[in-house]
């Protein structure tokens, strides 16, 4: 099952994910709230830094609704 991963970082920045494999996103929310949050995104590794939280939605975000 594929969604959308969303990560917040401190100083409001957010950095959102389409098209990510919900076991990828099981691997970031393992590691919220440590100083690196490392994952597996088409065969290379990662590194988003401190993340805390992280959240999915399923499937895709329609931009043009809005989140």
């Amino acid at each position: 099952m594929k969604g959308t991963a969303i990560l917040y970082h401190d100083e409001n920045k957010v950095t959102i994910l389409e098209n990510v494999e919900h076991s990828v996103f099981e691997e970031m929310k393992d590691q919220c709230g440590d100083k690196h949050c490392h994952c597996h995104i088409e065969n290379k590794v990662i590194d988003f830094g401190a993340v805390s939280p992280v959240l999915w939605h399923e499937d895709e975000v329609d931009w043009d609704y809005g989140y």
